[in-house]
């Protein structure tokens, strides 16, 4: 299989991640595409352009980092990091929901950033880091309950990247003045797969 990411894309991470966590080193060959550029070669491949973008054994491409994980934690016919079907708690998919929302909020104020100063919207700006405020205050009382404290699952995965995203990506260390969820990212960092997916700044 072939899974195109960019380094720097918190979504392509999840599943670099869940690669690593799965074991699929040798299933699965983890290539740079050249994404956000005219012509590029990586739009025959994914005309969206989006990462990452999956190609399975059949030859079948699939885009989407929820979709993507998902099949690739099912490959064993063992699934360890979602939540399964069959099972009535929806506590772990309210927790997953809500650091994605924290890790979209996010990509929206990096690709704001990215654009000319005079082109800049202060208004989505100034939404997008009160929103992280806001989520960052929920997360430092919930990483406290069992859930975030048991094994790590998705959203784990996509709570830890998000945070990391925030603090590479200049919207600032989400974890500051949080104590618990400080420790909760430290305890998460110990995961050889976040350590070894880590942005480098």
């Amino acid at each position: 299989m072939k899974l195109y990411v960019t380094l720097t894309s918190p979504y392509a991470r999840l599943a670099r991640i869940v690669v690593l966590e799965k074991g699929l080193q040798d299933r699965v060959e983890v290539i740079a595409a050249q994404t956000r550029v005219a012509d590029s070669p990586y739009y025959k491949i994914n005309p969206s352009g989006r990462v990452p973008y999956l190609i399975d054994d059949a030859g079948v491409g699939m885009e989407d980092s929820q979709l993507i994980c998902a099949y690739l934690d099912s490959l064993d016919g063992k699934p360890r990091l979602h939540r399964p079907a069959s099972d009535p708690d929806w506590a772990c998919g309210r927790l997953e929901a809500r650091a994605r929302s924290l890790c979209d909020g996010i990509a929206v104020w990096v690709r704001e950033m990215r654009r000319p100063e005079s082109e800049r919207s202060p208004t989505t700006l100034g939404h997008e880091a009160a929103r992280g405020q806001r989520m960052a205050n929920l997360f430092e009382s919930e990483v406290a309950t069992p859930l975030p404290q048991g094994p790590p699952t998705m959203a784990h995965l996509v709570l830890a990247v998000a945070l990391d995203f925030a603090r590479t990506r200049g919207f600032g260390d989400l974890t500051d003045g949080r104590p618990q969820l400080k420790a909760w990212l430290v305890r998460m960092h110990d995961l050889p797969s976040l350590r070894a997916t880590a942005t480098r700044v």
